[in-house]
């Protein structure tokens, strides 16, 4: 009998303090999508305690510790994903918003940006669903309270 393996990829979808934009890195050496824009956020690791401890360490080595983020940890937008190599992925994308700092991109990013959520649809090069995954998360705005929030 096959049997799946998933790898648990959680991303995060950080948003501008005003909720405006939306944050974005171009990945460098990835096989599936070099030189395209993405959100942060990757594997989750057996040493991670929570979701939460993963989303702090996956955010502090991709953009580094001084990018501070409030996040909600228990909403997701989950994408289900199969990679070149046939490697299969569950992606859930957590909306975050940003509180201070600038990021420190470490070696799988090119360049960072800040991307107006009304020119998003038209910017590229991006991974296609960051339109649709963004516009479901900017959702969560309107019923989310403070309390659902860990700051990482």
């Amino acid at each position: 009998m096959d049997q799946l393996a998933f790898q648990y990829c959680p991303k995060i979808a950080v948003f501008s303090a005003d909720g405006g934009s939306i944050f974005l890195c171009r990945r460098k050496g990835e096989a599936d999508y070099d030189g395209v824009f993405s959100l942060i956020g990757g594997k989750m690791e057996h040493s991670d305690r929570s979701i939460v401890d993963a989303l702090r360490r996956e955010k502090t080595e991709e953009v580094g510790e001084s990018f501070k983020i409030r996040i909600l940890p228990h909403f997701s937008v989950d994408v289900m994903f199969v990679k070149a190599d046939g490697s299969h992925m569950i992606l859930p994308h957590h909306y975050a918003l940003h509180v201070d700092g600038d990021p420190e991109l470490n070696e799988e990013y090119s360049e960072s940006t800040w991307v107006p959520l009304k020119d998003l649809a038209s910017f590229e090069p991006k991974i296609d669903n960051i339109t649709w995954i963004s516009a479901k998360l900017a959702r969560l705005a309107e019923i989310v309270r403070d309390d659902d929030f860990a700051t990482i």
